[in-house]
């Protein structure tokens, strides 16, 4: 396959928390920005937690209005913080560019292309996307009856809220030999409750084994990271699909530096053809 970028890479909510402290892990950024760099796409989660947070550290409590309307709010001042933190950690050489996406760029074939060129510009010119879906100005009930509407048309959908299927849909769009979902467990585990039954490799000589061993896996999945989290039963379903668009998928924890998980220096998930 003619791959046109090495790596999409993705971090969720709470890897970016330290969650005894009820704060940002400054660590986490600090430890990705000095492994950024051009030619990777950064789909990073944590507007809407981080501004949870800072809303309640300025006003010492949480909203209490509609829970879709209160992520919107949380949303919106979270993510000029999580852009702040990417900007001051990444090697002031690069620049960094905020893209904000919606499902609706993935579900046209234009706005897909648009996005697409955009990408592949900013290795060019030596800056570094950082991904992110636009909570802010997401409407549910809107985006649900639009998604419905394509599917009775006959047409496949991504939703894209989930930014697992956000980085699996980019990793697609542009080609990537891999990626890399950084999450807050050491990947996927036979028993959730035990980190011994860490499974280290979902490999096959072809897709049809790969797809076999993923959904036997998916049957051990239960639970998620954070309410409205998915879990890793999806996050196993759109690294199945990045795997049958030619990408090998590595599923890990944040802790780790991005360069070991790659090189599998470290304890993670791999998902790929042998």
């Amino acid at each position: 396959m003619d791959y046109q970028f090495e790596l999409v890479g993705k971090i969720g909510s709470m890897a970016l928390i330290r969650k005894e402290d009820q704060d940002i892990d400054y660590n986490i950024f600090a430890r990705l920005g000095r492994e950024l760099k051009p030619g990777m796409i950064w789909v990073t989660s944590g507007a809407t937690e981080i501004g949870r947070l800072d809303y309640i550290n300025r006003t010492g409590t949480e909203l209490t209005g509609d829970p879709e309307q209160d992520k919107t709010d949380y949303a919106a001042q979270g993510q000029a913080i999580l852009m702040q933190n990417y900007r001051q950690f990444i090697a002031p050489e690069y620049g960094v560019r905020q893209v904000l996406v919606e499902h609706t760029h993935f579900n046209d074939p234009e706005k897909r292309e648009h996005i697409r060129k955009l990408l592949i510009r900013a290795a060019k010119q030596g800056t570094i996307p950082i991904v992110n879906y636009n909570d802010a100005v997401s409407d549910e009930e809107n985006r649900k009856m639009e998604l419905a509407a394509r599917r009775r048309s006959g047409d496949v959908v991504h939703e894209c809220v989930d930014n697992d299927e956000t980085a699996a849909v980019i990793a697609g769009l542009v080609h990537a030999r891999m990626l890399v979902l950084m999450t807050s467990t050491e990947g996927i585990y036979q028993d959730p409750a035990d980190p011994a039954t860490l499974v280290r490799d979902v490999t096959g000589k072809t897709i049809e084994e790969v797809a076999e061993k993923v959904h036997q896996l998916q049957q051990s999945c239960v639970g998620a990271s954070r309410a409205g989290a998915n879990g890793a039963g999806a996050k196993l379903a759109y690294a199945l699909e990045s795997v049958r668009n030619g990408s090998t998928v590595i599923i890990g924890h944040a802790r780790h530096h991005l360069s070991d998980l790659v090189q599998g220096r470290v304890p993670c998930t791999r998902i790929g053809l042998e």
